[in-house]
């Protein structure tokens, strides 16, 4: 592990808010965006506020704080962090490490997981096992290879997995086909703060997860939801023990239920898509021990997602189907009772959807593949389309962001900002 001692005393992004897109998320990790304003509608000739070109490789969703925007991607063999300010212009770029390539295909990069940011600092995550902290200006403070350290990546498919920030720690899961584990890092060196291991018996890929844990903040510490191994655990963000758990996500021992999407967490419930988009379960937070027959509060075997994680807000679920020939149906369920509420089919297409739905100003956004964004009213009763929006017909898998109005769409070669005119 290489640490480069920097001095951190204050905050270096100006101007931050609660509506900040710090991680990928959004604010609440939960998929739900701050504010009001954002566009409905636009084009290549409406509403596009500026275009700038990219040219590291990532399916990494941007990051915001205050005037500065984060993002990854690998470029001439190398690992990029990137940082732009919110007109478009490229503030820096800094190099982490040898990249490795992700696997053939549109959607393989070695740049997958999104950047975290406390505004302070950012910290970004590779394939190639490189985690890294930096400045906002760009000066490295500190990096480690995780996979030199604590053992090779065995996923099948690119790691997708950000990272995630507690008071004190960035974390990272790493759960795959050998030792599984949470580890935790101190923010400012790069210090090992624990390493809890995350053993749970799930065969073959199914040992195997890309999500990402769902940070969920109490008075006194902040607990970390993580869904992978055919199990739901929470832990302790302050030495990573294990408060409760959900079983029973692969009662039949499946040898391929890898998960993709993550949970996401609403007002004490966390509703966990599983089973490659055939499961969907809520459990409410608070227990002990394994929870699977006190704490589950629902389960639908009717509808689900495997790699869109859903949206939470204003107590209902926002999932959106990515298999088969229900792709593209997009269900808003009560998020007490499961019930769906309504159900409705975007425009059937060869695309599938990668990114995960946004819920914003009574919104939900849908990006495609081919960077087609639908956007369904989120409030009513019934589906409702209200809007299907393209700038170009460029790659899409990074989820849209949403900030003061403003909505950052990256595709493969580029980074867009939308905004009503």
């Amino acid at each position: 592990m290489r640490l480069i001692p920097v001095l951190l005393t204050a905050t270096l992004v100006s101007s931050l808010s609660a509506g900040d897109w710090m991680s990928w998320r959004g604010p609440a990790g939960n998929g739900a965006a701050v504010g009001r304003g954002y566009a409905t509608t636009w084009s290549a000739a409406s509403n596009l506020v500026w275009k700038v070109p990219v040219a590291a490789r990532g399916a990494s969703t941007p990051v915001v704080a205050g005037d500065r925007i984060f993002l990854t991607g690998t470029q001439d063999g190398l690992n990029r962090v990137l940082c732009y300010n919110r007109d478009g212009r490229q503030l820096w770029q800094v190099a982490l490490g040898d990249a490795v390539p992700g696997k053939p295909g549109k959607d393989g990069t070695g740049a997958n997981p999104s950047a975290v940011t406390d505004g302070e600092s950012v910290f970004a995550y590779f394939k190639s096992g490189d985690l890294g902290g930096f400045r906002a200006d760009g000066t490295q403070m500190w990096s480690i290879n995780l996979q030199d350290e604590y053992g090779e990546d065995t996923l099948w498919w690119d790691l997708g997995t950000s990272p995630v920030l507690t008071r004190d720690a960035v974390i990272v899961a790493c759960m795959h086909s050998g030792p599984s584990y949470l580890a935790a890092f101190e923010k400012k060196t790069g210090k090992l703060l624990w390493k809890h291991e995350r053993e749970l018996g799930a065969p073959e890929e199914a040992a195997q997860s890309y999500a990402t844990p769902v940070v969920v903040s109490h008075a006194d510490f902040d607990e970390l939801v993580v869904l992978g191994a055919d199990h739901v655990t929470s832990h302790d963000g302050r030495d990573g023990k294990e408060l409760w758990r959900l079983s029973g996500l692969n009662p039949t021992g499946h040898k391929y239920f890898r998960s993709i999407a993550s949970a996401a967490v609403g007002d004490g419930i966390v509703v966990a898509p599983y089973a490659r988009g055939n499961s969907l379960t809520a459990v409410r937070m608070g227990g002990t021990g394994d929870v699977t027959e006190s704490h589950v509060i629902w389960a639908n075997e009717e509808t689900s997602a495997d790699v869109p994680t859903p949206a939470i807000a204003d107590g209902r679920v926002f999932v959106c189907r990515d298999t088969g020939d229900q792709r593209g149906t997009v269900d808003c369920l009560d998020l007490e009772t499961g019930k769906v509420i309504w159900s409705g089919q975007l425009p059937k297409n060869r695309n599938t959807f990668r990114a995960s739905p946004v819920v914003a100003d009574g919104r939900v956004y849908l990006a495609r593949q081919d960077g087609t964004v639908f956007v369904v009213d989120a409030t009513a009763d019934s589906f409702q389309l209200l809007a299907e929006n393209s700038i170009a017909d460029e790659h899409t898998v990074a989820t849209p962001v949403f900030v003061d109005g403003t909505i950052l769409l990256r595709t493969d070669a580029h980074l867009y900002l939308i905004a009503d005119q």
